[in-house]
């Protein structure tokens, strides 16, 4: 239970309004005591008419009207205190919802890269959902009956108890065996809840990586191998789910038995007292039967609130999981910076954590504004490590990395972003217009700003020949458009923050050799003042670059510029070579 401390301080938030709703709660449920006492006191009115003890009918009418009348106005002031209470606590529940999942979002935004690689995206879509709705139930739905069933309990257990103590003790005497067995059910609820907690998060895992890569799905033509795999894993959760509804199911009966229990104890004891005269009015031992079944709901609602705050807890448990879990890149700067843009690697080094893969060894160089770096390498040889170390989606194990001869680690984070325009190897676009998409750079970008980007990027033509130009809403990853299409709006749309730093990691991959050197040259034009530094596979994206490094498993192995270097033994040469030779077939 120590996971909904965390929750204390949206308690505190909004103390205000749960303190208003729970008097409400207590007032509503002090109001439903006159109907148990009205009836019982109605009762042993007509009793008394009947021995004789009342001789007058219009005094017995006019107690039983005026009983009539608490009771509808006891009724329906416990109805309008009812609605009060569940329009304060259930609001509340939701505004707690919608704080706790804007936190829970405003972490997921702040979390490193390496987060991400070691978590799927189902499981952080469902602690973000699923969990946080079962956390909602424990601040609403459970306080509220919670607090209904303490006030209930106090008040109709003192007025028993001061009608009659010996019949009470009778009533409540299976209590104590129902709080021992919901103490081990509880236990039981709370173990299984976290395991179908962790199931459905496995299942919509499995079901969004099955979504995003429905292509290579059916191009494989292994729908029915995914199938059987998606039912095997449903089934798995069934079970599971199935073992939860099993202990929860023991509840209901087991209430039912025992406030069964309670009525056969009261209508003995208060039988046989009453016959015995130690009850002088029947209608006690009727108020006694309705003050027990009053107590039906509550005593059943315990079983259900505990089931709650179990699964609430197991719930918040795994978004407390999250929510400790530090950011690896921190801002340790307050001050906004303006980067002018040059870049200097001193004798960097960099190894994944996940991986232990050593990525970098030893790096260095240096980039001016104005200049323009390209990189080239094998696969895996380290060039994409660098672009994230220069946008410190990480940061360097050993070594030193300088922006405008300052530690990056000492530059304001946002600063150092809002600087730089990244174009990844796999472009991301976002389920929008390609017009929105392009703006993502730039958030006051106006019409212009984008179809210039566009022209830069050379896809303004592609775009309009669509039905729809800018306004073409893409799919999911922006599945509308094809791989080099993809590519050149990502390119846009770096390239409409006009930034004092480029990156382009192997971004023209799928573009014709054409259209490459059209967005090169664009490149060339606007990047007099920026610093640019191109990831590519080919020669005709590095030869018109300022510097050009070669990597080799993470290390250095050859520099200079395409004259240089095409002159030289080497790798550059052979692939140069090579190049030309598949150009000229």
């Amino acid at each position: 239970m120590k996971e909904l401390q965390y929750l204390n301080k949206y308690l505190y938030k909004y103390r205000g309004r749960l303190l208003v709703g729970l008097i409400i709660t207590i007032i509503g449920a002090v109001f439903k005591l006159v109907v148990p006492m009205k009836v019982g006191d109605s009762i042993s009115i007509v009793e008394q008419k009947i021995n004789g003890k009342i001789t007058d009918i219009s005094q017995v009418e006019s107690q039983l009207l005026t009983n009539i009348l608490l009771l509808l106005g006891a009724t329906l002031l416990a109805a309008i205190f009812t609605f009060v209470m569940r329009q304060t606590i259930i609001v509340v529940s939701r505004k707690v919802e919608f704080d706790l999942k804007n936190e829970v979002y405003q972490h997921y935004q702040k979390l490193s890269l390496g987060f991400y690689k070691q978590n799927r995206t189902g499981d952080l879509m469902n602690r973000i959902s699923e969990d946080v709705g079962k956390v909602r139930m424990y601040i609403g739905p459970a306080i509220m009956y919670s607090t209904t069933t303490i006030t209930l309990f106090v008040v109709v257990i003192s007025y028993m108890f001061y009608s009659d103590p010996e019949l009470t003790l009778y009533a409540i005497a299976p209590l104590p065996i129902l709080s021992i067995m919901i103490y081990r059910l509880s236990i039981a609820i709370h173990k299984r809840s976290t395991v179908v907690q962790q199931y459905l998060s496995k299942l919509t895992t499995f079901t969004q990586e099955s979504f995003s890569g429905i292509s290579v799905i059916k191009a494989y033509g292994i729908e029915p191998r995914i199938t059987q795999e998606f039912v095997t894993l449903s089934q798995a959760s069934k079970d599971k789910n199935i073992d939860l509804t099993k202990v929860q199911a023991l509840f209901f009966p087991l209430m039912m038995l025992l406030i069964g229990a309670s009525n056969i104890l009261v209508i003995y004891i208060g039988g046989t007292k009453f016959i015995n005269g130690e009850i002088q009015d029947f209608g006690t031992i009727v108020s006694f039967l309705i003050y027990v079944n009053m107590l039906t709901w509550p005593v059943a609602i315990v079983g259900w609130v505990t089931s709650m705050i179990q699964q609430a807890a197991a719930s918040q448990k795994r978004i407390n999981e999250f929510l400790k879990t530090e950011p690896a890149i921190i801002n340790t700067s307050k001050t906004e910076t303006l980067i002018k843009g040059s870049i200097r690697f001193k004798n960097a080094s960099f190894t994944y954590d996940d991986t232990n893969i050593e990525a970098l060894k030893n790096i260095s160089f240096n980039v001016e504004p104005g200049e323009t770096l390209a990189i080239l390498g094998n696969t895996g040889s380290g060039k994409s490590t660098i672009l994230e170390l220069i946008g410190r989606l990480y940061d360097t194990k050993d070594g030193t990395l300088l922006i405008d001869n300052t530690p990056i680690k000492e530059l304001h984070l946002q600063s150092l972003r809002n600087s730089i325009g990244f174009v990844p190897q796999d472009a991301f676009l976002f389920s929008e217009t390609i017009k929105e998409n392009i703006a993502f750079g730039k958030e006051d970008a106006t019409d212009k700003e984008v179809c210039d980007a566009a022209k830069l990027a050379a896809v303004h033509k592609n775009i309009i020949g669509f039905t729809k130009g800018y306004e073409t809403v893409l799919g999911e990853r922006g599945i509308t458009l094809s791989g080099g299409q993809k590519q050149r709006v990502s390119i846009a749309r770096a390239l409409i923050k006009d930034p004092a730093i480029l990156l382009f990691d192997d971004c023209l991959s799928a573009v014709d050799t054409e259209t490459e050197e059209e967005i090169l040259s664009n490149l060339n034009r606007i990047s007099k003042n920026k610093t640019t530094i191109i990831v590519s596979h080919r020669v005709s994206s590095a030869k018109n670059a300022d510097k050009i490094i070669v990597l080799e498993d993470g290390e250095i192995i050859q520099q200079g510029s395409h004259t240089e270097l095409v002159n030289t033994q080497g790798y550059y040469k052979e692939l140069y070579l090579k190049q030309r030779t598949e150009k000229e077939i």
